[in-house]
């Protein structure tokens, strides 16, 4: 084995490691969203019932 190849094997080493990070920000991003989207839907639902309709009575 010579240099070239030591670094060839280092480089090709922190190709893979570069790329799995990306994959892994990537679904990490992918959890985040679809968390955030489910919080929304349930604050919009919850919303919708404690808002009072035309039918109940206020205090005036």
């Amino acid at each position: 084995m010579n240099v070239e190849d030591v670094i060839r094997e280092r480089i090709e080493a922190a190709r893979i490691r570069a790329e799995r990070q990306r994959r892994l920000r990537q679904q990490l991003a992918a959890a985040r969203a679809a968390g955030l989207r489910a919080r929304h839907r349930q604050k919009l639902a919850r919303q919708q019932r404690e808002t009072p309709t035309d039918d109940t009575p206020t205090r005036e």
